[in-house]
C-alpha cells in the first residue's frame, strides 16, 4: 500500500509516549535484577531469571506505534482489527484509551461494518490477511501497520513461492492471526502444526492416499480447493514466527528427504525450496535462553505471558521437556490468596494448591516476548509476599 492513508513508521512521536511506555510496562526491580546477574534471594526463595525473556523490539515497536496513533490522532475513532500481542495487560491499557477492538460474531468472523470512512484502524503486530487489508483500503481509513518486520520477512518468502507456483508449507497453528495472515500470501497453502502432522503429509507424498481422507485431516488448515495429489508436487517451507526453531527445521528437512526420495536429487530444486531462517530472533533468544535456564538446578518455572501467546507455550514446552515442574501463568492474578497457583495446563486452566515448597527453594522465570517487566516484577513480589 503506496497511499497517504498507510502509515508504516509511526508518527515521530516516541519521545512524547516514552514516559507513559515506561511507567505501564517498565519495572526498578527487573532492571536491578539484570544488573545483578539476573539472580535474586528473598525470605528464602532464588530467583533465577532467564538471561533473555519479556518484550521483544517488534513487540516494544507495535505497542509505541499505538501510543503514537492515539497522541497524533487525539479526536479521531481508532479500532485496531486484533489484539496488538497477546498480553491482556496491554491491551486492556489500550481499551483505556479508547482504541476500539473490531468485534468477532459468533461464527468467529470480524464484524468491519462499523469503520466509517476516515477513521483510523491499527494492525497488530501479527500483521493482517490480504483481505482485511484490501477492504480496509476500499473503506479508506488511515491504515497504522505495525506488522513485525520478521513477519514481513516470511510473508516475502511465501510470495516467491506464490511466483515459483510452489505450495506453501506453512509450519504454525492455522488459527493464529500471524498464520492467518501468512496464508493469505498463498494461492496453495498447507499448515501443519507439528512434526508428527508433516510426517503423516510426508508419507502421503510417498505412499499415496484417499484425497478425501486428507482434506477431512486438514479441512481448516489448506486452502480453498487443495488438491494434495498436484499441489504437493512443488513445496516450500515456511513458518509462524513463533514456533519452536528446532522443530521448524526438523519439518524442513523431512520434506527435503521426502521430496529427494520422490524426484531425486537432480530434480530436487524443482520440488523442493527452503526458507533459510525465518524464526524471530527474539524468539529464539528467548527459547535458547530458557534452554540454558533449565540446566541450571531449579526446584520449578514459572511462565509468564499471555494464555494465547505462541511463543510463551513454547518456552514451556521446553521446562517440560527437561522434566521440570512448570506452570504458564498469565500474570500475578494467577497467584493467591495464600498458596495457590492457577495456570494454564494442555488447553485448560487449572488450580494447584501448596504449589509454593518450603524450606529454601530455586525458581526459574521467564517470560514471553509479548510480558512486560512490570508484569513480571508484580509476579515476583506476589512470590515473596506468600512466604
Amino acid at each position: 500500500m503506496n497511499n497517504s492513508n498507510y502509515h508504516r513508521k509511526g508518527f515521530g512521536l516516541k519521545d512524547e509516549v516514552q514516559g507513559d511506555l515506561r511507567s505501564a510496562y517498565e519495572s526498578d526491580l527487573i532492571a536491578g535484577l539484570r544488573s545483578n546477574g539476573n539472580t535474586l534471594t528473598k525470605n528464602g526463595i532464588t530467583i533465577k531469571l532467564a538471561e533473555a525473556f519479556g518484550f521483544c523490539w517488534g513487540v516494544d515497536r507495535a505497542v509505541s506505534m499505538a501510543y503514537e496513533t492515539r497522541k497524533h490522532f487525539p479526536d479521531k475513532q481508532i479500532w485496531i482489527t486484533n489484539e496488538i500481542i497477546h498480553n491482556p495487560v496491554v491491551n486492556n491499557n489500550l481499551r483505556d484509551m479508547s482504541i476500539a477492538f473490531i468485534p468477532v460474531r459468533n461464527d468467529g468472523s470480524k464484524d468491519f461494518g462499523g469503520i466509517k470512512k476516515g477513521e483510523v484502524v491499527i494492525l497488530p503486530a501479527f500483521g493482517a490477511s490480504v483481505q482485511e487489508m484490501q477492504l480496509l483500503e476500499a473503506k479508506e481509513c488511515e491504515i497504522v501497520d505495525t506488522t513485525c518486520p520478521w513477519v514481513s520477512r516470511v510473508w516475502n518468502r511465501v510470495a516467491k513461492y506464490e511466483q515459483s507456483d510452489f505450495t506453501a508449507i506453512i509450519h504454525g497453528k492455522y488459527n493464529h492471526e500471524e498464520t492467518v495472515a501468512t496464508s493469505s500470501r498463498s494461492r496453495h497453502y498447507l499448515i501443519v502444526q507439528n512434526l508428527a502432522e508433516a510426517e503423516w503429509v510426508c508419507n502421503f507424498i510417498l505412499q499415496g492416499g484417499v484425497a478425501a481422507q486428507f482434506l477431512e485431516k486438514f479441512n481448516q488448515a489448506c486452502s480453498e480447493g487443495f488438491d494434495p495429489i498436484s499441489n504437493l508436487e512443488r513445496v516450500g517451507i515456511a513458518n509462524q514466527t513463533t514456533m519452536l526453531k528446532g522443530e521448524t527445521e526438523l519439518i524442513g528437512k523431512l520434506f527435503e528427504k521426502t521430496m529427494l526420495r520422490k524426484y531425486g536429487p537432480d530434480s530436487i530444486d524443482e520440488h523442493f525450496l527452503s526458507p533459510g531462517d525465518t524464526i524471530c530472533d527474539a524468539t529464539q533468544e528467548r527459547q535458547d535462553a530458557m534452554l540454558k535456564l533449565v540446566d541450571d538446578p531449579l526446584n520449578l518455572i514459572l511462565v509468564i505471558g499471555g494464555f494465547n501467546s505462541s511463543n510463551t507455550g513454547h518456552l514451556q514446552e521446553i521446562a517440560k521437556v527437561k522434566g521440570l515442574k512448570s506452570y504458564h501463568i498469565d500474570g500475578p492474578d494467577c497467584l493467591g490468596p495464600g498458596n495457590v497457583i492457577r495456570h494454564m495446563e494442555e488447553g485448560g486452566m487449572h488450580e494447584t494448591r501448596e504449589w509454593l515448597p518450603s524450606g529454601n527453594i530455586t525458581i526459574g522465570i521467564t517470560a514471553g516476548a509479548s510480558t512486560p517487566d512490570q508484569v513480571v516484577a508484580e509476579v515476583l513480589e506476589k512470590i515473596f509476599s506468600i512466604r
